[in-house]
C-alpha cells in the first residue's frame, strides 16, 4: 500500500489581497514536497472573530484547484472549535462533500476546544493542537510526531507558511468570501 498524498495549506494575507499556497507530498514522514501551488486572491473577506473560515476557506479551495487530488488536507488551524462549533477544517471538509480528511494543526490552544490533543515536538515545550474530520485524531497526533524536522513545527509545515509569505502571484482572483 503506497503512503497518502497529503497537502498542507496556509495563507498569508496583505493589505486588501491574499495568498494561497500549497506543498503536496507523500507520507506523513516526508522530507521534500512533491508538488507546490500558489494562488493569490483579491476581495478578500474582513476577519471576523469566531468566523475565520468565511475569509480563509475561499482561499484554501482556490489553492487545491490549483494541485492534485489529495488525500489527506492539513490546514493551519482547528477542525472543531469545541462545544459542537465547526472550525476552518470543518468548514473545508464539508466544501468537499466531506470526501477527504481534514487535519488542523494549531499552533496555539484554543480554550473551547478540549478534544484538541497536544503534541510536543523537539526540545520545544509548546506543543501543537491536533484536530480532525474524517481520520482519527490521535493517529494524527502520532504521525505529527513522525514527521520531518527537529523544531517544534515539522519542515513542510514551515516551507508552506514561508512559500505563503514570500510568494507574489502573477494574478488575484477575485473572492468574496463565504456568504
Amino acid at each position: 500500500m503506497s503512503e497518502p498524498l497529503l497537502v498542507c495549506l496556509d495563507v498569508d494575507y496583505r493589505a486588501d489581497t491574499a495568498v494561497g499556497a500549497g506543498v503536496w507530498f507523500r507520507g506523513w514522514a516526508a522530507e521534500r514536497e512533491e508538488a507546490r501551488a500558489v494562488a493569490g486572491f483579491s476581495g478578500i473577506a474582513p476577519y471576523e472573530p469566531g468566523e475565520f473560515y468565511r475569509r480563509e476557506l475561499p482561499c484554501l479551495l482556490g489553492v487545491l484547484r490549483a494541485g492534485p487530488a489529495a488525500d489527506i488536507i492539513v490546514v493551519d488551524g482547528y477542525v472543531s472549535l469545541g462545544e459542537g462549533r465547526a472550525g476552518l477544517g470543518a468548514h473545508l471538509h464539508a466544501a468537499l462533500d466531506r470526501k477527504v480528511p481534514v487535519v488542523g494543526i494549531a499552533k496555539t490552544a484554543y480554550r473551547s476546544a478540549p478534544e484538541a490533543i497536544a503534541v510536543r515536538r523537539g526540545q520545544s515545550g509548546s506543543p501543537l493542537f491536533v484536530t480532525a474530520v474524517g481520520i482519527d485524531a490521535s493517529t494524527v497526533a502520532e504521525a505529527l510526531k513522525r514527521m520531518h524536522g527537529p523544531f517544534r513545527v515539522p519542515t513542510l509545515l514551515r516551507n508552506v507558511d514561508q512559500l505563503a509569505r514570500s510568494a507574489m502571484p502573477d494574478r488575484f482572483e477575485p473572492t468574496a468570501g463565504i456568504g
